[in-house]
């Protein structure tokens, strides 16, 4: 069981990360400031530090020095391209911005200790994968989600690069994730990259690794991700917005099966599967000249395309009842259902957002509930006027639910969401009152306001 140490300064996160690491069967110990963990710990028993980057007395960055080899990711509310520099070039694996997506720091975890493992513990994770029964399931009935499967099943037994395309947030990673499972490289890791949210400067060094030296403040050698598949997969997430010259590293990796570290004059032989997915076209991006056209050939081998959540029929009620199961589940919810208006609106509704706003609208609905009905109001759909009223024709009229009123009493705009009230209120009173106070006024929890602040990206007031 792998050893990760927490050092951050509120309680709420740091309880609440502990938490998360200690439900996926991590092994997590914390402390509330650089002094604290030197003093109470020995940094090389762990595996992984996760440090906030502003901390009372030395700032998190002091635990790159003192942890040697141990990998040390940042945390930080103050995310910018600068901080994120700064620590990556003084030796950090990554940073993550608060408040920080539980998947997205769970994916980093997991990446940052497959990249560190011994060959005896990646034999031992082998073993467990194998022993495992959990494999990705994607949900889908409908036609083309059938021959999608068909696809992935033929595809997942070769080699050949897949280019996933889809629009955001139709599930192109799960998708990635079934190839894996179902090809020969499931006994070995799959290393997903958000090409997206890697800065430009780093991308090369994240991808390809780097030797000591190479740049101001690569004081070690480090192996890339790519090196980290080594054997098992790779998912380039976002690939369209790889910079040209990462597309030529990329390129040479796909056409010699061999990277090159940043710094290193010497090749290196991997076996790798490539997965590759975007949302942009690829195409119209190599004409313009924003996408090489060569690397584009060599990415179109094969290509799955997964079809928006709105061309998918009755599927999106079969998502939207497992989603609401496990959303009530987490949430420490009775069992909830929907109602017939809620579930009409949802075959109806265009769903720009795909699976994703799916998600998302029936969390936030999961959290404003007043009894075990959700209804079409409490979903909070983006929709207005003659939209509305085409997607309501032939529904019988229903008194909104108490809790929808009250944002309309003070508010006294109809025509603000659920969202922007919940964020707009927050941000109004939280420097009047405490976080217990505000939960208890907009009646959710203190775990719920927690988490709605991270899906909302809402800042905590700063300490005094």
């Amino acid at each position: 069981m792998s050893q990760i140490l927490i050092v951050e300064d509120e309680t709420i996160i740091r309880s609440a990360l502990r938490r998360l690491l200690e439900k996926h069967d991590f092994n997590v110990q914390d402390a509330e400031s650089v002094d604290e963990a030197t003093r109470r710990f020995n940094l090389n028993d762990f595996n992984l530090i996760i440090t906030d980057l502003r901390l009372p007395g030395a700032p998190g960055t002091d635990l790159i020095k003192l942890a040697g080899s141990v990998p040390v990711l940042i945390m930080t509310s103050y995310a910018s391209l600068r901080s994120a520099v700064d620590a990556m070039k003084m030796g950090a694996v990554d940073y993550i911005a608060k408040p920080f997506d539980h998947d997205e720091m769970l994916n980093s975890v997991r990446n940052i200790l497959a990249h560190r493992q011994t060959p005896a513990s990646v034999q031992e994770l082998s073993e467990n994968q194998e022993d495992s029964e959990q494999k990705t399931h994607i949900i889908g009935s409908c036609q083309p989600m059938q021959d999608l499967f068909k696809r992935i099943h033929k595809v997942a037994k070769t080699d050949a690069t897949v280019l996933v395309q889809g629009e955001s947030g139709t599930g192109k990673e799960l998708a990635a994730r079934a190839i894996h499972e179902q090809s020969d490289r499931s006994k070995s890791p799959m290393i997903c990259v958000n090409c997206a949210a890697i800065p430009e400067t780093l991308i090369e060094s994240e991808l390809f690794g780097h030797e000591k030296g190479a740049f101001t403040g690569a004081n070690n050698q480090r192996n890339g991700l790519i090196e980290a598949a080594d054997g098992g997969s790779l998912f380039l997430d976002e690939i369209g917005e790889l910079p040209l010259e990462a597309q030529a590293r990329l390129l040479r990796f796909l056409q010699e099966g061999e990277i090159r570290r940043v710094g290193s004059v010497q090749s290196k032989k991997v076996n790798v599967r490539l997965i590759a997915a975007t949302h942009r076209n690829l195409k119209s991006l190599a004409k313009s000249g924003d996408f090489r056209e060569d690397l584009y050939y060599r990415l179109y081998v094969m290509e799955l395309r997964i079809p928006p959540l709105r061309e998918r029929g009755d599927d999106i009620i079969e998502i939207a009842d497992q989603l609401l199961a496990s959303t009530a589940k987490r949430m420490g919810e009775s069992p909830l259902h929907f109602s017939h208006h809620a579930i009409k609106t949802m075959r109806r509704y265009q769903w720009p957002g795909n699976v994703r706003e799916l998600e998302n609208a029936i969390e936030r609905a999961v959290i404003l509930t007043d009894d075990n009905e959700i209804s079409t109001e409490l979903l909070g759909l983006d929709i207005e006027g003659p939209d509305l009223a085409s997607l309501e024709q032939n529904y019988v009229s229903q008194t909104p639910p108490p809790s929808r009123k009250a944002v309309h009493d003070n508010t006294g705009s109809a025509g603000l969401s659920l969202d922007d009230y919940f964020q707009r209120f927050v941000l109004e009173n939280q420097d009047c009152m405490s976080e217990t106070e505000l939960a208890k006024k907009l009646g959710v929890s203190r775990k719920c306001l927690w988490e709605r602040r991270q899906k909302l990206g809402i800042p905590r007031k700063p300490k005094k």
